[in-house]
């Protein structure tokens, strides 16, 4: 039922903000009120719903799927660092609820179901550029459509965009039963490359398998340099994936073929490798950086055509993200202190309305 203390829809004389009845005057968010681990920093916390502006939708929020990036905003680790209070959250599946003025017909209307990405989401509404939200794939649910953004765009951008992965190449993925690294196993199968996982546990490799890894190889267990060097018969990893770096870079830089190419999309093993140039002169590889972050702002033609491609891709099954569990909004600390431990498979999800 509507919150008692609703707004009304506005005026028929005032075009300028288009609302849908009885969107309440207050909702609840988790704001990080201290930095810390998500269950020390995190309050849930009674706010004004926000108001969309110029060229923004309002969004009641559906589904947040939890990012390894939200754990470092809680910490105050990540690039960007908002002022406290804030709300942490970067992906969701949702309805759009109102549209603020100069919204382009081609954006999502009221009542669509979207996905978007901007950090502060862990809400019951958000309001968002109407850029940043697409219309949702009707073959996923909203927890699987909560994580198809920036995982799944990181991936896309990483192997088609950065590494120009071709078919036949063979594709070394660090952290593959991980939410992006899932997603660059199944974007790299997609694209007719021979995927090589690298995973935690055995219960993790057969997640990576069930996704299209061709080979798995379990980290401390199996000997990764040589592992994929026996796969590849001797030629090497063409693309490597490394959402990890530290020990999994450096392991990357032994096994890499000749004129290979390795995407640096973060450092999750918490060590921050140096580039080695001599190294990458004497074997003749690319090192090549990814913040997928960049892309909406400086290219967003490119996010359309990623966009229109998973899209596409989920409609046919050819993708399809991997949700571990889903905990009520209530518990969203539980997710991203499931997230940090790192025991989880593909994406944990925080479920915010049905």
């Amino acid at each position: 039922m509507p919150h008692p203390d609703a707004r009304a829809t506005a005026e028929a004389d005032a075009p300028a903000v288009a609302k849908p009845e009885l969107v309440p005057a207050s909702m609840r968010a988790w704001r990080v009120t201290a930095l810390g681990e998500p269950a020390d920093a995190l309050s849930l916390d009674t706010v004004p719903t926000p108001e969309p502006g110029e060229g923004e939708v309002l969004v009641r929020v559906h589904a947040v799927a939890a990012n390894f990036p939200d754990v470092l905003l809680c910490r105050g680790e990540y690039q960007v660092r908002p002022e406290l209070p804030f709300s942490p959250g970067i992906e969701l599946a949702g309805t759009v609820a109102a549209l603020g003025a100069g919204v382009p017909a081609t954006a999502p209307r009221m009542g669509d179901r979207v996905v978007g990405s901007k950090i502060g989401v862990l809400s019951e509404y958000a309001v968002l550029p109407a850029s940043d939200v697409w219309t949702a794939p009707e073959a996923l649910t909203d927890p699987e459509a909560a994580g198809l953004t920036v995982a799944y765009q990181t991936a896309w951008f990483g192997l088609h965009r950065r590494a120009s992965l071709r078919t036949g190449e063979w594709l070394l993925v660090h952290a593959a039963a991980g939410g992006v690294g899932l997603a660059a196993v199944q974007l790299g199968v997609a694209a007719g490359a021979r995927v090589i996982g690298v995973v935690g546990s055995e219960a993790k490799a057969a997640v990576a398998r069930e996704a299209g890894a061709e080979v798995v190889l379990i980290r401390g267990v199996d000997d990764l340099v040589a592992g994929v060097k026996t796969a590849t018969g001797g030629h090497g990893a063409d693309v490597v994936f490394d959402p990890v770096g530290g020990a999994a870079f450096e392991a990357s830089t032994k096994c890499i073929a000749f004129e290979g190419r390795i995407v640096v999309v973060g450092f999750a093993g918490g060590a921050i490798q140096a580039l080695p140039a001599g190294h990458v002169l004497v074997k003749n590889y690319s090192v090549l950086g990814l913040h997928w972050g960049l892309y909406p702002r400086v290219r967003p033609d490119l996010i359309d055509d990623a966009r229109a491609g998973l899209h596409r891709l989920a409609g046919a099954g050819g993708i399809h993200p991997v949700v571990d569990h889903v905990v009520p909004f209530e518990r969203a600390p539980e997710a991203l202190t499931a997230l940090a431990a790192g025991a989880t498979v593909g994406r944990v999800v925080i479920a915010v309305a049905s």
